[in-house]
Order: C-alpha cells, then sequence, then structure tokens
C-alpha cells in the first residue's frame, strides 16, 4: 500500500500569531502558507502516483486545535490553518474515493516535541495536562501519532476515509 503522510506544523507565534485582532498579517501569511499551502502542494503532486498505483493513503497532520479552541493556545492562525487542513482533506476524501485513494486525518494534542518546548516548560501547562489530557495526564508521545499514522497507512483501515482521528489523550472528548 503506498501512502503520503504531510507531517507539517509551525506556529507562528514568534511573528505575532495571536487572537485576531493582535494576530500579524506576517504571523497569518507565515502560518497558513507553510501548514495548508505545504499540504496542499504534496497532495496535488501526490495524487498522481496514488492514482497509477491503483490507490492508497493520505493522511494530513492537524491538530486539537483545528478542532476545539482554547484561551492557553490563542494562535488564531495556527487554528485556523490546521481547520482548512481538515476541510480540506474531507473534501478530498470525497473526490479521490472512486480512485481508492483514501484521505484521512490525525488530530494531536500536546505531544513531546521541539514545537511543544514552550509548553513543556510552563509549570501552568504542565500543571493543566491532567484536565486538557485526561488519559495519562501528560504530553503524548510522538510514537502515538506515528502508531495512529501506520494504522492509516495499512490495509486495515482500508475502508475508512474523510476520518478525523484525535490522538489527543481525551482532550476533544470533553
Amino acid at each position: 500500500m503506498d501512502a503520503l503522510f504531510n507531517v507539517v506544523g509551525a506556529s507562528g507565534r514568534h511573528l505575532g500569531d495571536g487572537p485576531v485582532e493582535e494576530c500579524t498579517l506576517e504571523a497569518w501569511e507565515y502560518v497558513l502558507n507553510l501548514n495548508v499551502r505545504s499540504t496542499f502542494l504534496c497532495c496535488k503532486y501526490g495524487i498522481p502516483a496514488l492514482r497509477a498505483a491503483g490507490g492508497g493513503s493520505i493522511i494530513n497532520l492537524s491538530s486539537v486545535l483545528g478542532l476545539v479552541g482554547h484561551e492557553r493556545f490563542d494562535t488564531h492562525a495556527y487554528a485556523a490553518s490546521k481547520s482548512a487542513v481538515i476541510a480540506l482533506s474531507r473534501a478530498m476524501a470525497v473526490r479521490y474515493a472512486p480512485d481508492r485513494i483514501r484521505v484521512n486525518v490525525l488530530c494531536p494534542g500536546l505531544v513531546r516535541t521541539p514545537m511543544s518546548r514552550r509548553a513543556q516548560e510552563d509549570p501552568a501547562t504542565v500543571d493543566a495536562l491532567g484536565e486538557l489530557q485526561p488519559l495519562g495526564g501528560t504530553f503524548i508521545e510522538p510514537e502515538d501519532v506515528a502508531h495512529a499514522a501506520l494504522y492509516l497507512a495499512s490495509d486495515a483501515s482500508r475502508m475508512i476515509t474523510g476520518a478525523v482521528l484525535p490522538v489527543d489523550a481525551g482532550w476533544t472528548a470533553r
């Protein structure tokens, strides 16, 4: 089975991403260009190869912040970009199903990566993990997201398309 896993995510906090009234145009354009345009381009150029192979799986990485808002994570450009990845993926799932191309989305919570370093070093965020991610009350490990991606890339998920799968330790279950 051929698969394409689009793993992209950047916050524009350093450029001024924040609440919409405070978000700089530079941050908005940077985040949407990186998070949405790159996903679009990888899919655009990956679909012909998947079609030629007789089908396959596209997994696009979003975020819980593409599903729900949270005052602790007030980066509106990031949230908008991750919601756009979900909408793009679901539209693609419908369009490319006849080509046997499945398109699904993973929405991780707080994962222990360099991108979440600020959250990992913030005592208030660490203290809130039990509420945010009640299953374990800690940061999600990158391997947890990788295992979900492997499932969606495998034949075991051959009848799943258009799904949005939170890998968030219960964050969005509330």
